[in-house]
């Protein structure tokens, strides 16, 4: 267990990041008066993902792996923050929608209606807390095998 602590850390370190940002979101009104625009600066969130996985295989590099890390060593340990961050994936949904923004699904649901994007029952069932905790689970483990796969190869020891 001990060996894996630095990937573990840096699991709750993402979802910590996160739930910050989720946070942020709320307070400048992207989840609830500026909704319009939610989908598109919610992708901004890839900037401080890759940072903290970058920041994560770098001090794995250093504290680790004595400077040196190959890209096999570098890949293992993304996807061992990927998987923790997929473990608390919907525990960080759950806060985010019951503490810090529960009135989210109710005017992203509203807005899919207004707009004629969704029926009432389409937009009901797709933005749940069930539906986003299902979501963050295969979106983290996407997008965490390909930014460990990335990061790794510009972090890998050459030579």
């Amino acid at each position: 267990m001990q060996k894996y602590l630095t990937e573990i850390r840096w699991g709750f370190i993402f979802t910590a990041v996160m739930l910050l940002w989720m946070w942020g979101e709320q307070l400048v009104g992207l989840h609830g008066r500026h909704i319009a625009q939610h989908a598109t600066y919610t992708n901004l969130f890839a900037i401080p993902a890759i940072l903290v996985y970058v920041l994560a295989l770098r001090q794995k590099k250093t504290r680790d792996y004595n400077g040196t890390m190959s890209w096999k060593q570098g890949m293992q340990a993304g996807l061992l923050i990927t998987l923790v961050v997929v473990l608390l994936s919907p525990a960080a949904q759950w806060l985010t929608h019951k503490v810090i923004t529960p009135d989210y699904f109710p005017n992203v649901q509203a807005y899919a209606i207004a707009q004629g994007m969704m029926s009432t029952e389409r937009a009901a069932e797709y933005f749940s807390l069930n539906n986003y905790m299902l979501q963050s689970v295969i979106g983290a483990a996407i997008m965490g095998v390909l930014t460990s796969v990335i990061v790794a190869f510009f972090l890998r020891s050459k030579g």
